[in-house]
């Protein structure tokens, strides 16, 4: 019988993952029991994504403010930092931020406007607009700011993140001098020790900096990109991708995954015979409509995958050719001649009209922003994620 259903996404159980726990035998004892209870089979290419987060606690990849306190310490050795380009997160930032401050005497931050590096705004465009103010040219000092736009709170959190990090800054005994500004040169003139804490532009700001004279230049990724007094690091991402654990204590990236997910592979090679494609998964890649906040607050969507898992969707669309060349066929004599057109369709269709308007982002990408909003943040208890039929089409 043909096959109905295209893809799908399961969220899969498992117990609460713990420091040393063996996640190889977990994840694949909870997907193969998922199976067996809810009736379905594992098929090759199926693929099992595996949240971030897991596989840091199962490292004990945490670290407390005071390793990151005594890192940036040690490399800036200064009495002022600045502090520029933070996103505007409790769960990301703040206690980040805890230890920066607690580092130095004077901390003066720079905030990007109208909004953060992943699009949590501080004002909308159409305040900027009102004010006459143009953000790639205008510096504000607090004062100002709070003359043209007042209070401001975030559109899902409710938090005023001015006033929430000044104080947050303040509480670890240190003065807050708050700034706006979209050039990164800008901090030069309160400060030349920079702590630059952007994600996905960091290296720009970085170079930037430097190229200006800046005489002491660290981004996050560079914060706990080694272990201080036995805690935990990112060799990669330092301080990037971290999460609040709790007021004292952040978990950071996970490290090590891709032995992790060729075990994983193997072990279901060795359990059910399948060739299963493996990945860790952190934050998807897209854009909130509302809140106008793209996601994507780690530095990676996928730190680890398996070799299946490389590279970009290889599909025609299904209506270009439905309404131009096949326009005068119906019913079974246009499926039949759409099943012939992908069979024949080729290995790569990167820049033809055939593949027009499908989806030109990588795979790992696509899958783990499907993974992300399938497991969810809160209390589903899923942080596995099962994906079948992604590669399928519908001659299969």
């Amino acid at each position: 019988m043909e096959r109905r259903i295209g893809t799908v996404s399961r969220g899969v159980r498992c117990p609460i993952i713990r420091e040393g726990d063996n996640l190889v035998d977990i994840v694949v004892d909870s997907v193969i029991e998922a199976a067996e209870s809810e009736g379905f089979a594992l098929r090759d290419r199926d693929v099992v994504s595996i949240t971030e987060s897991i596989v840091a606690r199962a490292q004990g990849n945490y670290a407390s403010i005071e390793a990151i306190e005594k890192d940036v310490r040690a490399k800036f050795n200064s009495d002022t930092i600045g502090v520029i380009f933070p996103i505007f997160s409790r769960n990301r930032f703040a206690i980040c931020l805890r230890g920066i401050a607690k580092a130095a005497k004077k901390i003066v931050l720079m905030l990007s406007y109208p909004s953060d590096e992943v699009g949590n705004s501080l004002v909308t465009l159409e305040q900027i607009e009102e004010a006459g103010i143009n953000p790639y040219s205008d510096v504000l000092d607090e004062k100002k700011y709070r003359e043209l736009f007042g209070e401001n709170f975030h559109t899902f959190t409710n938090v005023d993140y001015v006033a929430y990090y000044g104080d947050l800054i303040r509480s670890c005994g240190a003065e807050a001098e708050i700034i706006f500004a979209n050039d990164p040169k800008v901090i030069l003139n309160y400060t030349d020790h920079v702590l630059n804490c952007d994600i996905h532009t960091r290296a720009r700001t970085k170079r930037i900096l430097r190229n200006a004279g800046a005489a002491c230049v660290y981004g996050l990724d560079d914060i706990l990109s080694q272990s201080v007094d036995g805690s935990g690091f990112n060799e990669n991402y330092g301080l990037l991708g971290s999460n609040k654990t709790s007021e004292t204590v952040v978990k950071l990236f996970p490290r090590d995954c891709l032995d992790l997910v060729y075990d994983i592979q193997a072990k279901f090679k060795e359990r059910c015979g399948k060739n299963i494609e493996v990945m860790v998964y952190g934050d998807g890649a897209f854009k909130d409509p509302v809140g106008k906040i793209w996601e994507l607050a780690d530095p990676v969507v996928s730190p680890a995958y398996t070799a299946g898992l490389e590279g970009t969707p290889n599909e025609i669309k299904l209506k270009y050719f439905a309404d131009n060349e096949f326009a005068h066929l119906r019913g079974e004599e246009l499926k039949n001649a759409l099943a012939e057109k992908i069979k024949n369709k080729g290995k790569d269709l990167v820049g033809t009209m055939a593949s027009q308007g499908t989806t030109p982002r990588r795979i790992t990408d696509l899958i783990g922003s499907l993974c992300d909003l399938t497991s969810g943040s809160g209390d589903k208890g899923t942080p596995i994620v099962l994906v079948q039929g992604y590669f399928d089409n519908m001659t299969d």
